[in-house]
């Protein structure tokens, strides 16, 4: 699989697993009950609270791990950006400087 794809392929997921969290995490805090005693074994869509939770962490923890991967995959962008963003101050300085 050729760089292009594996971005793609993990931006995609990296958006599905924000949308799961982001809903999980919408629902869980306006539809079920908070606190331990309360609406714990109560079915909600068809899941329980505890499977809810264990959705919502393991996609927020997924969407960690893909992060990072995201990022080693564009370090080389990031180092050469940064460098880029710091010596374009330092060329505005040296040209105002001679004027």
């Amino acid at each position: 699989m050729n760089r292009a794809k594996t971005n793609y392929l993990i931006d995609l997921v990296l958006t599905t697993l924000f949308l799961i969290v982001a809903s999980t995490g919408l629902f869980m805090y306006f539809f079920i009950p908070s606190g331990i005693p309360r609406g714990k074994y109560i079915v909600y869509m068809g899941l329980t609270k505890a499977t809810w939770l264990w959705l919502h962490s393991k996609a927020g923890i997924l969407i960690v791990i893909l992060i990072v991967i995201h990022l080693i995959l564009h370090r080389q962008w990031i180092v050469r950006t940064t460098k880029d963003f710091f010596r374009k101050e330092e060329k505005d300085v040296i040209i105002k400087e001679k004027q």
